[in-house]
């Protein structure tokens, strides 16, 4: 599948089933059967019975990555900015289906304590700050269908594990437009979060600090949603 793909993303024009053939060394009966399963799934288009181009599949995929990056490289800066005056660990994550993703994280150096969360960490959204956040853009029918899928399993004794409880957090998170992890994830460690919005008003990431519970200021949410929102204006949102 791979060689396809790169035999056609060297052809500006569309191209036959014969040259792509002799281009990838495979038996022309093995890729016209690949051919035709990327062309079911919209990564190949057929132009004609026996030629193929890239599928618009591809362009949604490209489109996708590229606005992570971009996420990454205008909250980066204002990450930083935000650790040096907490002095505590700044996370960026997205969301992929019913669980959040850190992608990128900035820690504080002067605490002997810190809170680290491992790049590619993956966690249930209703046991998070953020999580709270994108929930909250799918609104009430969203929040509970996702309590149905997810069943909610405790993760420490503070865990939301009711959707009455969960519609209610959420709420106030759209209300207030950050949310809170008071040891929901981890015993000892808090989080508050807020949302990144993109020009079109989506929530594309989120935006946290991470503390110990000892050492946490419910008070930093004003600078964590103030932060959050510099992003959001650098992303073309408005409000």
């Amino acid at each position: 599948m791979m060689k396809l793909l790169n035999v056609l993303a060297a052809h500006a024009e569309p191209i036959g089933l014969k040259q792509m053939a002799i281009r990838t060394g495979l038996h022309p009966s093995s890729a016209h059967r690949i051919l035709g399963v990327m062309v079911e799934k919209g990564f190949v288009e057929r132009v004609e019975p026996s030629s193929y181009q890239l599928g618009i599949k591809l362009l949604e995929l490209g489109n996708l990555v590229k606005d992570r990056l971009n996420v990454r490289q205008a909250a980066l800066p204002f990450m930083q900015k935000l650790r040096d005056e907490l002095d505590e660990t700044v996370n960026l994550t997205l969301r992929q289906g019913d669980e959040i993703v850190y992608v990128e994280r900035v820690s504080g150096g002067k605490s002997m304590m810190r809170v680290v969360q491992v790049i590619g960490t993956r966690a249930p959204l209703h046991i998070t700050a953020v999580g709270k956040i994108f929930l909250a853009q799918d609104g009430p029918h969203g929040c509970e269908e996702y309590a149905r899928r997810s069943g909610m399993p405790a993760f420490t004794k503070n865990t939301i594990t009711s959707a009455q409880k969960l519609a209610e957090a959420v709420k106030e998170a759209s209300r207030d437009g950050f949310a809170i992890d008071d040891e929901e994830a981890e015993r000892g460690v808090c989080c508050i979060g807020a949302g990144i919005y993109d020009s079109a008003a989506k929530v594309v990431a989120g935006l946290s600090v991470s503390a110990p519970a000892d050492r946490v200021n419910f008070k930093w949410a004003g600078k964590v949603k103030e932060t959050a929102d510099e992003i959001s204006r650098v992303l073309g949102y408005r409000g």
